[in-house]
């Protein structure tokens, strides 16, 4: 009996510990008047993206919902009219695995709308291909795509007077590098079709996105446009959709036991899109509404400069 008391007692403080460290909740104490603001979030139909869509909508903001499947962007549309009593939701077409219709998108956009407040790179995967034009599929859509979306936005997002690019990444960054000789040789950050392979690869496309965040805010100094990385916090998403079976079979219970759910994980999201006075935070990476300083190698001034140079060339604008 005492072994298993014992055992009890280290799995409830294991728990604890994990709830307050890895699995940690925060809330976006923001309260800026939001109303008229126009914001785009890609992937804005589920989870994370969903959840900050709702409450930036329940804040009086123009919001535009950029994901691929209209079928259930206008679900989620339908819900939040219904929780928000807003219509200014609507729905535009965006597959980020694609360049094409990246600046299909981008060319809609800036005929549609006069402008520009939000720009929220919420849309990520965890998974294993190829995109439209022969990227490998994290790498693709998870940091190119976002890259090319925000350029062609970035003249719009400057005329706003106090706009803002929040790139999501994740903690995930830490395990993630950049290998610039086989990004060109072959498109990807990673290769094979094992697990450990995509998923390294999946932490590739998170450093590509804290270092975008690093070097865009050098880009934007003298602008009135600021950005911010961030870690949501290890969330329950359909992020993992294309995982294997068995993988499922072990995540599932984890997730529901210990995994925020998609509104707590918007609140940081949510923090940099709102809260007042953090402008010269820009470049940074939120982690539970609050700055966290981040690895050397994700504050690489050279490596940082090197990606965008990359990007640039690989998505077509040099």
């Amino acid at each position: 009996m005492i072994h298993l008391i014992i055992a009890g007692t280290l799995v409830a403080a294991l728990y604890v510990v994990l709830v307050e460290t890895l699995f940690k909740k925060s809330k976006c104490k923001g309260t800026a008047d939001m109303t008229g603001k126009t914001a785009i979030i890609t992937g804005g139909n589920t989870g994370i993206g969903k959840a900050t869509a709702l409450d930036l909508a329940g804040r009086g903001v123009r919001v535009i919902l950029a994901c691929r499947n209209q079928k259930k962007a206008e679900a989620a549309i339908n819900d939040i009219k219904k929780s928000t009593g807003s219509d200014d939701i609507l729905f535009m077409e965006l597959d980020l695995g694609s360049l094409k219709s990246v600046r299909a998108f981008a060319e809609n956009f800036l005929k549609s709308e006069s402008r520009l407040d939000l720009l929220i790179n919420n849309a990520g995967l965890v998974a294993d291909g190829r995109t439209e034009d022969g990227f490998g599929v994290e790498f693709g859509v998870n940091h190119l795509g976002h890259f090319l979306l925000t350029c062609l936005l970035l003249d719009r997002l400057k005329e706003s007077p106090a706009a803002r690019v929040i790139t999501l990444s994740s903690m995930a960054y830490r395990w993630g590098k950049i290998d610039f000789d086989s990004l060109v040789a072959t498109k990807d950050l990673g290769s094979g079709r094992y697990s450990w392979q995509f998923f390294q690869a999946y932490c590739n496309s998170k450093l590509c996105n804290v270092l975008f965040t690093h070097e865009l805010a050098k880009r934007l100094k003298g602008t009135n446009v600021t950005c911010y990385s961030v870690h949501p916090g290890v969330v329950k998403t359909e992020l993992s959709r294309h995982v294997s079976l068995w993988q499922k079979v072990f995540i599932e219970p984890v997730a529901r036991l210990l995994f925020l759910d998609p509104k707590t994980g918007a609140q940081t999201t949510l923090h940099c899109a709102v809260q007042e006075g953090i402008e010269h935070f820009s470049g940074c990476y939120f982690s539970c509404c609050a700055v966290e300083k981040v690895s050397a190698k994700a504050n690489n001034d050279v490596v940082a400069k090197k990606l965008w140079e990359v990007s640039e060339r690989l998505s077509g604008l040099s």
